[in-house]
């Protein structure tokens, strides 16, 4: 049976891919025919243990430790991949949260000072250009390319105490759209993803207690996402499949928020 997002062997970067919904997408790249994931993330022992796990399933993968906020930094992992395996045809900007530090939530915006702000947009807005800036010069020499972003329904719709968080992600879906306007004329593609609360390493919830179900009230569907859910996701969109999709942000949300 023929696959219908079968990604053709094209190379895969993913950022901050060492855990959760990265690792998730990682994995169902290298699922569906990716020639090559390059599993990036600031941690390198992270990012080796997915490697491990592709290569057990039978893929392909690299591991390319980086900061994404730092420009150099993605450049050398695009060139060392390059170099390596080809050039880059899937760029899936995963890295997000408040980096390293994971989720933090501050005290009121109208106490903070811009240092505060700063990890937010840094990682949210400027890793999404700096990857996009070191991976499109080789997609449009390659007249193709496809880019995921990874976003959240903080920039759709807001949320208190992530004011920042909120604009970096609203940001980066607007980079996105532009990025797809500026690029279409080479074959290639931006998306992005909006995603709600998903289990991760950062959201340690059980469904059935208090607080769970007072965090799931106001979605229709009445459970947590799941890293797959983000990643089934990512491979329509990096597939044919998508061929004729872009400048869109697709929300993933269980109903939290709804399109219009």
């Amino acid at each position: 049976m023929e696959d219908m997002v079968d990604l053709k062997c094209a190379t895969a970067l993913v950022t901050g891919a060492g855990q959760g919904v990265g690792r998730a997408i990682a994995m169902m790249l290298a699922r569906h025919n990716s020639g090559t994931v390059v599993v990036n993330d600031y941690f390198e022992d992270r990012a080796k243990a997915v490697v491990s796990e592709i290569e057990a399933l039978g893929g392909r993968a690299i591991a390319a430790q980086g900061d994404v906020t730092n420009l150099d930094d993605l450049k050398r992992i695009v060139a060392d991949a390059t170099a390596a395996i080809g050039p880059i045809g899937i760029l899936v900007n995963n890295a997000g949260n408040m980096g390293p530090a994971g989720v933090v939530r501050s005290k009121p915006f109208w106490e903070q000072e811009p240092d505060e702000w700063d990890l937010s947009i840094r990682v949210n807005l400027y890793g999404v250009m700096n990857a996009v800036r070191a991976v499109l010069p080789g997609m449009i020499a390659a007249q193709q390319g496809v880019i995921v972003t990874i976003v959240s329904d903080a920039g759709r719709v807001g949320e208190p105490r992530l004011e920042a968080y909120s604009g970096a992600k609203a940001g980066a879906a607007g980079f996105m759209r532009a990025i797809a306007k500026s690029a279409g004329r080479y074959n290639v593609r931006a998306n992005c993803i909006a995603l709600s609360a998903t289990k991760t390493p950062t959201i340690q919830v059980d469904e059935e207690s208090d607080i769970g179900k007072r965090m799931l009230a106001p979605y229709i569907i009445r459970r947590f996402g799941e890293p797959e859910d983000a990643a089934r996701m990512a491979v329509f969109l990096a597939s044919d499949a998508s061929s004729w999709v872009t400048g869109q942000t697709y929300p993933v949300n269980g109903g939290y928020a709804l399109a219009v």
